[in-house]
């Protein structure tokens, strides 16, 4: 898995806007109070409210990237569910039948599964419950539920000493993926955002976010590779931010990859 930013044509970087520095929500209406649903499959969903936040990182965020800029304003017009947990071997189980994972275990979050079979599961999935509904999240939808109303490095703080209740990673993973769920979730339910496996999404990877959708839609047209957001058990501290991108391509199959998936309403 590579978080290049040499492979594009895209270049110019703009001037960052500049970004909230408290842990507030960046709306003040952006509260989760929904119980949110548990599907057919055992997967549970929260509601995700309609808000505003800055996407991407300042250049003063300790070791951001270029490509985590320039930070700009998303609007999410829109309500949409999105999975408390990765989904696990079982659920994958549940609607495949099969589990390519390395590391076994049915509260596992599925790994070696690539962004096509990803989109494999979720057809049969949206077969399953009648729907054309369920999908991966955009990265910027990924990033807005995974702040969580928060500015800053992490959902929990700047503080990355406290990255270890939040998530499993290269610090405490013993080279290793964890059961969903084990570690402190973020400000809105979310578990595992930091860590554990890393996460596909549906945009195509570009080098920066010049001339990035500013509406929470999906950005094709990039480089030949797929974003995957989050960290993962490999990863060091920085890796694990909520501004952190990285990229690969849509065949890949890693064992630390995995992902969530959405709801729309």
């Amino acid at each position: 898995m590579s978080s290049g930013c040499t492979d594009s044509d895209d270049t110019g970087i703009g001037n960052d806007h500049e970004v909230p520095d408290d842990d507030g929500a960046m709306t003040e209406d952006a509260e989760v109070d929904d119980p949110g649903f548990t599907n057919s499959a055992g997967m549970q969903f929260v509601k995700i409210p309609v808000g505003e936040f800055y996407m991407g990182a300042p250049e003063g965020e300790m070791y951001s990237d270029k490509d985590e800029r320039p930070v700009h304003q998303v609007s999410i017009g829109y309500e949409f569910y999105i999975g408390v947990y990765e989904v696990t071997q079982e659920q994958w189980k549940t609607v495949m039948g099969t589990d390519p994972s390395e590391f076994k275990g049915n509260d596992l979050p599925v790994e070696k599964v690539s962004w096509h079979d990803v989109e494999k599961f979720v057809d049969k999935l949206n077969e399953m419950e009648g729907t054309d509904t369920y999908r991966l999240p955009t990265e910027a939808e990924w990033e807005y539920a995974a702040r969580a109303g928060t500015s800053t490095a992490f959902s929990f703080g700047n503080d990355k000493d406290r990255l270890s209740e939040y998530a499993w990673y290269d610090g405490n993973s013993e080279k290793k993926t964890h059961p969903v769920g084990m570690k402190d979730p973020n400000p809105w339910g979310l578990y595992d955002v930091h860590g554990n496996v890393a996460e596909w999404v549906l945009d195509e990877y570009h080098s920066n976010y010049q001339k990035a959708p500013t509406d929470g839609s999906e950005w094709t047209a990039g480089v030949g590779r797929w974003v995957i957001r989050g960290g993962n058990w490999n990863s060091i501290e920085h890796q694990c931010r909520s501004a952190s991108r990285e990229s690969i391509g849509k065949g890949s199959r890693m064992n630390d990859i995995g992902f969530r998936l959405v709801k729309e309403i």
